[in-house]
């Protein structure tokens, strides 16, 4: 059964992909609670109750929420669906695994929060703007033993992230990498990310990262 997909929601791509090939290798518990922040369409969440977890999937589009509401019925799985900014609508909860997809793309004009379709891929001018707020705050979620499995680009310092996570007291290495072809937004800003020095002048491809951080017991 193909997935609702509304126009604006994070279709998945190469990264859902790399980041479901982690899940798929993450042993859960009997019960385990799982939040997917940042869902899109909710593929990742739906993979995840399809392995008998508890899911939370949180998203800050309308139209995201509506559709994983829409797509976990049909597939007739269960899934509780927030909508808020990052963690905002699990404030005080814990889980066994979450789940991070954030938008990652530097934004020549990544100064502001970006608006509509952009939110998708945005990350600010560093590409960083959701993925160092997602180091800050998702330790704070996690039950002793838990564990948080972020895909974002290599453009973006995966040691920075690792560094970020093993500050706040969690086991962290990157697990899993993937090179895949630009696509249209990175390919519209490769000659600025040349002129950054992040990319170099014959580079064509990106290098995808799924960052592990465990909380010790």
């Amino acid at each position: 059964m193909n997935p609702l997909i509304p126009p604006g929601v994070y279709p998945p791509q190469e990264d859902t992909s790399l980041l479901a090939a982690a899940l798929s290798e993450e042993p859960l518990p009997p019960d385990a609670r799982v939040l997917d922040v940042g869902t899109g369409s909710g593929a990742l969440a739906l993979e995840a109750a399809r392995r008998g977890a508890e899911v939370t999937a949180v998203d800050v589009s309308w139209r995201a929420v509506c559709a994983v509401w829409v797509n976990a019925r049909r597939s007739r799985l269960p899934v509780r669906v927030r909508r808020g900014d990052l963690f905002a609508p699990v404030r005080g909860q814990r889980f066994d695994l979450i789940l991070a997809n954030p938008p990652y793309v530097p934004a020549p004009d990544g100064r502001g929060v970006p608006r509509g379709r952009a939110r998708n891929w945005d990350g600010g001018h560093d590409g960083r703007l959701v993925v160092d707020r997602i180091c800050r705050e998702a330790p704070r979620l996690l039950r002793p033993g838990g564990v948080l499995l972020m895909v974002h680009s290599a453009l973006n310092d995966p040691d920075r992230t690792l560094a970020q996570l093993r500050a706040a007291g969690l086991k962290a290495a990157v697990t899993r990498s993937s090179r895949i072809a630009f696509g249209p937004v990175l390919s519209a800003r490769a000659e600025w990310l040349r002129h950054r020095g992040l990319l170099g002048p014959s580079e064509e491809k990106e290098e995808l990262v799924v960052v592990r951080a465990e909380l010790p017991d």
